[in-house]
């Protein structure tokens, strides 16, 4: 695969990914809303209306988790096929593509950072919370797995845009 096919691929895996993301955020808030609301229900000597939420959120991490194992193969593939190519490869007329690159793994790192917003709110809700046996040790690992996943994409971004930045002419705007 030449250089310019991997900066494509690797660019609309940024993507795929970052639109991977979007929903399991939305979806982690939400449990953070109801976690709230049913510590305040505990707190005030309400019966809790929400029975469904160990068993829901259970099935969202465990759901999570199958989708960051099936995304793991490709990016591990992706970074090794990035590695292999030679820095002569990273030529000039591919600093367009790297840069557009490296705009997506920023775009990416910004909803890795919403992701991580999210997980602290309701581990912040979670850390009072004793009535039920959540897997928040999944959801943990998870956060763990797709910030490393990252920051490894983001460095390779900004690794890429540098090589073919550096063949520029100095006269090229």
């Amino acid at each position: 695969m030449t250089a310019e096919e991997l900066l494509e691929q690797t660019s609309q895996q940024c993507e795929s990914y970052r639109l991977l993301l979007m929903p399991v955020i939305t979806t982690l808030s939400d449990f953070g809303r109801r976690l709230l609301q049913i510590n305040q229900q505990i707190r005030k000597n309400v019966e809790v209306r929400d029975n469904e939420f160990t068993e829901q959120f259970n099935n969202y991490v465990a759901h999570l988790r199958s989708l960051l194992d099936k995304r793991e193969p490709v990016w591990t593939e992706l970074r090794n096929q990035i590695r292999q190519v030679p820095p002569s490869s990273w030529t000039a007329d591919l600093a367009l593509d790297a840069k557009g690159l490296n705009s997506r793994a920023k775009a990416l790192s910004r909803a890795c950072d919403d992701f991580n917003a999210q997980y602290d709110i309701f581990c912040k809700h979670y850390k009072n919370f004793t009535a039920a046996k959540l897997n928040v040790w999944l959801l943990t690992a998870c956060q763990n797995d797709i910030t490393s996943l990252t920051e490894k994409i983001l460095l390779l971004a900004r690794e890429i845009a540098r090589q073919t930045e550096q063949k520029r002419s100095p006269h090229a705007e």
